[in-house]
């Protein structure tokens, strides 16, 4: 696998030779400023000759043979991709990895909130193949129900249709700047209103040419986590045969009065959806303290608990293109893409450190003296995660959001995975 962690001193002519791979594909598949500029801890991608290697969970009877069958290998590559593992002592849980041929297959949807004109489109084209569905974060819903567009996305529409992505319209109970838990209280609590925006978000859909619904409802009182069940369940059967996915925030347990996480029965919600995405993205949070925003082992156990819920063919886990840039003390937050997290150690000389327990990179620089921490995501923590995916044979993954730089997570996902359309 392509992954080299720059240390002390290297220079990228010296990478490229060691690797047989011009200076300019390095610097294009990682988004560099230059071809003079690296940091300690910085890691590159490039595509090699090898095998993708696949996840997989030791489970009770398992041997090496077997193992090799169903991935279309041999016992001496798997030998090989695990040292120190004894295939005659196989441990339950444990974690090998696969070379294999027989690539892994997911279902992915990519947020887009329409800006930019042409710049989307682009976009767009140059993520053709690694996008099953597009969800538009263009919509949310008056005080009586009533659906209704924010921001023009027809192009947006026409092009995903053009290129073989299915467009879904994704309303939110977002006004001005945050989510209202009272907007959505309020709708989702009078049978009227319920009903006005079920039947104003099936006319919007057809008539605006989406492939389906994705549904994100945050903060919504507790008290109302039936009649959310009752909302989606209701909207299912006008949708029909067009796609209803719904994000629900994660949680390792469910807590019935908890006021970001208690309105989601997961069961229930598992259900009624097509698909459900759990957004295991901000752990470290805006205002809060300097956290790794989607650490590996959290995730874990999210999804642990989701798949007791959820069939784990219906479920999506949420991947960040975002880095959080947090001043220590304050904990006063500045988002940007992981390409520009990564660029922003590479300027500020700030070695990158990476949190094994977490699995994620991270850094700290200083602005007029004041110490800041940076939690990202790189080639090594996209990789873990979807390492996560294939351990749990989940249908795959939601992106955060595909307008914000990513180049090393594109070109992983274009070389090693195959994408479900």
């Amino acid at each position: 696998m392509g992954v080299h962690v720059v240390s002390a001193g290297e220079s990228l002519w010296a990478i490229s030779n060691k690797y047989g791979v011009s200076l300019q594909t390095i610097v294009e598949l990682n988004g560099l400023p230059s071809t003079s500029s690296l940091v300690p801890g910085l890691a590159l991608y490039f595509p090699d000759n090898q095998l993708p290697i696949r996840s997989y969970k030791i489970k009770p009877g398992d041997q090496f043979w077997e193992i090799a069958q169903r991935f279309n290998t041999d016992i001496p590559s798997i030998v090989n991709a695990n040292p120190g593992v004894d295939p005659n002592q196989l441990i339950i849980g444990q974690i090998i990895n696969i070379p294999s041929p027989v690539k892994l297959k997911i279902s992915t949807l990519g947020f887009l909130v329409p800006s930019g004109g042409n710049a989307i489109l682009s976009i767009l084209d140059s993520l053709a193949g690694q996008l099953t569905y597009l969800a538009v974060v263009a919509y949310s819903f008056t005080q009586e129900g009533y659906a209704y567009n924010e921001i023009e996305d027809s192009a947006i529409v026409a092009r995903c249709k053009q290129l073989n992505i299915t467009p879904l319209l994704m309303i939110r109970n977002f006004t001005g700047v945050d989510f209202s838990a009272e907007l959505a209280g309020h709708v989702l609590s009078n049978p009227t209103y319920r009903r006005n925006l079920v039947q104003s978000i099936v006319n919007l859909t057809r008539q605006r040419g989406f492939g389906g619904v994705s549904i994100d409802f945050e903060f919504i009182p507790p008290l109302q986590r039936n009649a959310f069940n009752l909302f989606l369940r209701e909207l299912k059967n006008q949708l029909g045969e067009l796609i209803l996915h719904v994000n629900v925030h994660a949680k390792t347990a469910d807590i019935p009065t908890n006021r970001i996480i208690g309105a989601y029965d997961y069961a229930v919600i598992g259900s009624i959806a097509d698909i459900v995405a759990v957004m295991t993205i901000d752990y470290g949070y805006p205002g809060g303290p300097p956290d790794p925003i989607a650490p590996l082992w959290w995730m874990d156990q999210v999804i642990q608990y989701s798949i007791t819920q959820i069939n784990p063919r219906k479920l999506q886990i949420a991947l960040p293109l975002y880095g959080y840039d947090k001043v220590v003390g304050t904990n006063v937050t500045h988002a940007m893409s992981v390409l520009a997290a990564q660029n922003q150690a590479i300027s500020t000389g700030s070695p990158i450190l990476f949190d094994q327990h977490a699995m994620s990179p991270w850094y700290r620089h200083y602005r007029t003296g004041v110490e800041q921490i940076v939690w990202f995501e790189d080639i090594r923590s996209f990789i873990e995660k979807y390492g996560l995916m294939d351990i749990y044979s989940l249908l795959g993954t939601t992106f955060w959001q595909i307008s914000l730089a990513a180049p090393q997570n594109w070109a992983y996902l274009s070389k090693n995975i195959d994408v479900l359309k």
